[in-house]
């Protein structure tokens, strides 16, 4: 399987940014029935997304459907090892996805609550930030 990223973007270099604050939307469940939900601020790489995709897809099986709710768009760059300070920018290393507290990664539908835990625990292992299960709220 091949790694996330963008086809194209108007710029091949982005600033760092900063962590703080909340996430500023995705902060649903919207698709499924249950939810995982960053508690920490952090860069998730496309391949930790894609790692903890297939941990939830063995964990549930055919049971249910999976939703991935983040794309890695922001490029991260990284300079050769042992080179000289200055001469710019170092070249783009890989993607990441950048989430802030209260987003929802990933989502699964059609399995009980304990399987969706146990995906999501298995996923979580995966990731290198805090995270915890939601479900959906209930629709009047």
């Amino acid at each position: 399987m091949s790694m996330l990223s963008p086809k194209r973007t108007k710029f091949r270099k982005m600033q760092k940014g900063h962590l703080r604050g909340y996430a500023k939307g995705g902060d649903e469940v919207s698709f499924g029935d249950f939810g995982l939900q960053v508690t920490s601020p952090g860069w998730i790489t496309a391949r930790q997304i894609e790692a903890a995709r297939v941990a939830i897809s063995r964990s549930i099986k055919k049971a249910g459907k999976i939703y991935v709710r983040v794309f890695p768009d922001h490029p991260f760059t990284k300079k050769p090892a042992e080179t000289r300070m200055g001469t710019g920018k170092g070249g783009v290393e890989g993607y990441v996805a950048v989430v802030r507290p209260g987003r929802v990664i990933f989502e699964v539908e059609g399995c009980t609550r304990d399987q969706a835990a146990l995906a999501f625990a298995r996923a979580h292992h995966k990731l290198p930030i805090d995270t915890q299960l939601v479900a959906r709220e209930a629709v009047l």
